[in-house]
């Protein structure tokens, strides 16, 4: 896959898990779906390595950058948005989470001195304010029924964690550790601290046996975490966290098509301004990658 393919690839399956992950929540506690869905998306591809004779032996050192990879990017992440969710709307948790973009492009200047180029930094303007306009309608209606400021510092924090992630997942692929081993690893990493969480919390691991919920588990597992997660770090690796983290803000406006087609969403001026504003932000940072 070329560039361009897996940015797509990205966008178009992670823009519809916003639909999926609705139909996990109800009767299972969120941090149990969230462990079933990386466990198995980790075994599955633990599985189709050794079905493929890869390698599967590591150094201790490099289990530790996987086992931080899996905690920023797989548990710590995921718990803080399921959480948020719980506080307020979906759309003011992705307008907040929009944010990695701006985390990634400086967490890529710190730590790896990458240069602050100025069609990066318009296309995440761009970006970060058509996501800000298409949800404004949601946003003027008020947080939902929860703790608003617990709910943007959770989506914040998200957002952190996420920014993190990328960071080390971009230290280890420079470091020769191969996506599909580092994805398995890290995914099941990130599983176990979720699990711990949930029974610390005293969470109980239930299971729905509707239709609804396995169909809805396994895409997320098999296409939400294993391809989606696959082709995004392949794209980090090549050009870097700073644009590869640009897919979060063309996350919302794939979701927010699906929520039209599938959820009676209306269609108003802000929200046709927004869509434009993003295309535009897309724009400028694939011009700035082509001028590199």
């Amino acid at each position: 896959m070329n560039n361009l393919g897996l940015y797509l690839t990205s966008v178009l399956i992670w823009g519809s898990t916003w639909l999926v992950i609705t139909f996990q929540l109800g009767k299972v506690p969120p941090a149990v779906s969230i462990v079933y869905r990386f466990a198995l998306a980790g075994l599955v591809l633990l599985a189709w390595a050794r079905m493929k004779s890869l390698r599967l032996r590591f150094s201790p050192e490099d289990h530790l950058w996987m086992a931080l990879q899996g905690a920023l990017l797989f548990g710590v992440n995921y718990l803080c948005v399921y959480l948020a969710e719980t506080e307020i709307t979906s759309g003011l948790v992705a307008v907040v989470f929009s944010l990695l973009v701006v985390l990634n492009i400086v967490g890529a200047r710190i730590f790896f001195g990458t240069p602050l180029k100025s069609s990066t930094l318009l296309g995440a303007a761009l970006g970060i304010a058509g996501v800000a306009l298409v949800f404004l309608p949601e946003m003027s209606r008020g947080t939902g029924s929860g703790d608003s400021a617990l709910g943007v510092g959770l989506a914040l924090g998200g957002a952190l964690t996420a920014s993190l992630g990328n960071i080390v997942a971009y230290r280890n692929h420079g470091r020769g550790l191969p996506v599909v081993q580092m994805n398995a690893f890290g995914m099941l990493y990130g599983a176990l601290l979720v699990a711990l969480f949930a029974l610390v919390s005293r969470q109980t691991f239930l299971f729905e046996w509707s239709p609804r919920y396995i169909l809805s588990l396994a895409y997320l597992t098999l296409f939400g975490s294993i391809l989606a997660f696959g082709a995004f770090l392949v794209l980090l690796g090549k050009i870097g966290a700073d644009r590869a983290g640009y897919v979060t803000v063309a996350i919302p406006i794939v979701a927010l098509l699906l929520s039209s087609l599938f959820e009676g969403l209306r269609w108003h001026a802000t929200l046709v301004i927004g869509i434009l504003l993003c295309l535009a932000g897309n724009i400028a940072i694939l011009w700035g990658k082509q001028r590199t």
